[in-house]
C-alpha cells in the first residue's frame, strides 16, 4: 500500500484547516450581517439634525467602507494561514537540505515576498475603495455648495463665449454661432441688447474697461467694436430652479434642447452697424480682447497671427507672428500690458509690450495637444487649457515646467480663473464644469441633474466675483447660457 509523502500530509491538513476556516467565515458574515442590521435600525432610531435623505445615504457609504475593510480582514487571514503553512513546510525541508540556517533565509525570503503582495493588495483595494465613497460623498454636497439661479435663452445656435461687464449697470454677454451677440439683465434674464453686425459666427465677446462698448471677434475675419446703452429692469420674483424634484442625472437629447424662438430676444433693441472695425486677418477671428487702459486690442485668428490695433484709428500697429497652426485664444492681462495666446500646436506664447520700443515672446510648451485657452491670474501666473485633458498652472518667471497640473476625463474649453478665490471653472467636452483652486485641488462639480445644467458641451465660463447673485456663467452648444450661485465659504470649508 502506497505511503503519502510529508510534504503532501501537510498540503491536505492545510485544505482541510482553510475549509473549515472558510465555514467559520461564512457563519460569521451572517451573524455580522444580523449584527450591522440591528446597528443600523438603532441609529436610524435616534435623533438627528441631518435631512433623512443625507443620513441614509452616510449609513449607506458607511455600510460601504465596513464591507470593505470585512472583505480585507477575511483575505489577510486567508493569507497569513497560507504563509504559516508555508513556513511549516519549508521549516520541515530546510532541516534535511541545508540546515537550520538555510531555512530561516528561505523562510524570511518567502515571507517577506508574501506580506509585500499583501500590503500592495490592501494598499490598491483601499485606495480604489475610498476614492470611489469619497467621490460619491462630493457630488451630494456639491449640489448644496453650487446652485442654478438663471437660464439665458435666446439664441438660435450654439454660444460660443460668455463674458461680464466690468461698468455699470452689470450685465452678462453671449457670443454665438447664430452671427448675433446678446446684452442680458443678469437678475431678470431678459434680452437687452442684440448686436447683428457680424456676417459669421461671433466666437468671443468681451467689455470694455471703463465703458459701455463691446469687442466681438467673428468667423467673418474681422472684428467689430460696438457702442451699447442699456437700462436694466426692475427685477421680479422667479422660482426657484432648485426646487424642482429629483435627485437622478437624467440625459437629454437635441429635441430637450431650449427653443431660442419664444424667449422675446427679438424684441429687444437691435445694433446693427459698428463702430469700428479691425480687418488685417487672413482668416477666422477667433477671439479679441482689450489691452489695459483700453486704447489698443489684441485678436486672435486662424491664420496664425495675432493682431494688435489702436483702438482709435483702426491701425495695424503689431503682427505676432510665430505660432506654427491656428490660433484658439487670446488674453491680456488685467493690470499690465501682457498678451498671451494658445495655439493648436500646443503651445501658448506670452508677447511683452511693456517697453513701447520693442516686444519680447516666450514659448510656453508642455501639452500634447491643442492648448485651448490660457488666461492671466493674479501675480506672475498663467493657466492653460488643452485638449490633451489637462490644465497647468505656470509662473512666468519659469517656463520649463508648471508649477501644478490638473488631470481631467475630458478635453478643456476656455477656462476662467476668480481671481479674488484663486479659483479655476474648467468647462468641458462631456458636458461637465469642475472647479480647482491653484495648487490643483479639485473643489466642487455643478451639479447636472434635476434637468439643470448644460445638454452639450460646456465651451466657455466667466466669474463675476463682485456680483451679488451669481458668482459664475457658463455657456454651451445647447444654445443657452446659466448663471451659477457658488457658496464660496462653504466651498473652501469643503477643501
Amino acid at each position: 500500500m502506497p505511503t503519502e509523502s510529508g510534504s503532501c500530509a501537510t498540503a491536505r491538513q492545510a485544505k482541510q484547516k482553510r475549509k473549515s476556516h472558510s465555514l467559520s467565515i461564512r457563519r460569521t458574515n451572517s451573524s455580522e450581517q444580523e449584527r450591522s442590521g440591528l446597528q443600523r435600525e438603532m441609529l436610524e432610531g435616534q435623533d438627528s439634525k441631518l435631512p433623512s435623505s443625507v443620513r441614509n445615504t452616510l449609513l449607506d457609504l458607511f455600510g460601504q467602507i465596513e464591507r470593505e475593510f470585512e472583505n480585507l480582514y477575511i483575505e489577510n487571514l486567508e493569507l497569513r494561514r497560507e504563509i504559516d503553512t508555508l513556513n511549516e513546510r519549508l521549516t520541515a525541508e530546510g532541516q534535511t537540505v541545508d540546515g537550520a540556517e538555510l531555512s530561516k533565509g528561505q523562510l524570511k525570503t518567502k515571507a517577506s515576498h508574501s506580506t509585500s503582495q499583501l500590503s500592495q493588495k490592501l494598499k490598491t483595494t483601499y485606495k480604489a475603495s475610498t476614492s470611489k465613497i469619497v467621490s460619491s460623498f462630493k457630488t451630494t454636497t456639491s449640489r448644496a455648495i453650487c446652485q442654478l439661479v438663471k437660464e439665458y435663452i435666446g439664441h438660435r445656435d450654439g454660444i460660443w463665449d460668455v463674458s461680464v461687464t466690468k461698468t455699470q449697470p452689470v450685465v452678462l454677454g453671449t457670443a454665438s454661432a447664430d452671427h448675433t451677440a446678446l446684452l442680458w439683465s443678469i437678475e431678470t434674464g431678459k434680452c437687452l441688447v442684440k448686436y447683428t453686425g457680424h456676417a459669421g459666427s461671433v466666437n468671443s465677446i468681451k467689455f470694455h474697461p471703463t465703458e459701455q462698448v463691446g469687442l466681438t471677434a467673428s468667423g467673418d475675419q474681422t472684428a467689430h467694436i460696438w457702442r451699447y446703452l442699456v437700462q436694466l429692469p426692475a427685477p421680479q420674483p422667479t422660482a426657484d430652479c432648485n426646487q424642482m424634484s429629483g435627485e437622478d442625472e437624467v440625459e437629454f437629447s437635441d429635441k430637450d434642447e431650449p427653443d431660442g424662438d419664444g424667449d422675446g430676444s427679438s424684441d429687444c433693441p437691435t445694433i446693427r452697424t459698428p463702430l469700428t472695425t479691425l480687418k488685417s486677418h487672413q482668416g477666422v477671428v477667433i477671439a479679441a480682447d482689450w489691452l489695459v487702459g483700453g486704447k489698443q486690442a489684441v485678436t486672435a485668428s486662424w491664420d496664425r497671427t495675432a493682431n494688435l490695433y489702436d483702438v482709435e484709428t483702426s491701425e495695424l500697429v503689431h503682427s505676432l507672428t510665430g505660432h506654427d497652426q491656428e490660433l484658439t485664444h487670446c488674453c491680456t492681462h488685467p493690470t499690465q500690458r501682457l498678451v498671451v495666446t494658445s495655439s493648436r500646436d500646443t503651445t501658448f506664447r506670452l508677447w511683452d509690450f511693456r517697453d513701447p520700443s520693442i516686444h519680447s515672446v516666450n514659448v510656453f510648451q508642455g501639452h500634447t495637444d491643442t492648448v485651448t485657452s490660457a488666461v492671466f491670474t493674479v501675480g506672475d501666473n498663467v493657466v492653460s487649457g488643452s485638449d490633451d485633458r489637462t490644465v497647468k498652472v505656470w509662473d512666468l518667471k519659469n517656463m520649463r515646467s508648471p508649477i501644478a497640473t490638473i488631470r481631467t476625463d475630458s478635453a478643456v474649453n476656455r477656462i476662467n480663473v476668480c481671481v479674488g478665490q484663486r479659483i479655476i471653472a474648467l468647462p468641458h467636452d462631456n458636458r461637465q464644469v469642475r472647479l480647482f483652486d491653484m495648487s490643483g485641488v479639485r473643489l466642487a462639480r455643478l451639479p447636472r441633474s434635476n434637468r439643470q445644467g448644460h445638454r452639450r458641451m460646456v465651451c466657455c465660463s466667466a466669474w463675476s466675483e463682485d456680483h451679488p447673485t451669481c458668482n459664475l456663467f457658463t455657456c454651451g452648444f445647447d444654445r443657452q447660457a446659466i448663471g451659477w450661485n457658488i457658496n464660496i465659504p462653504a466651498l473652501l470649508q469643503e477643501k
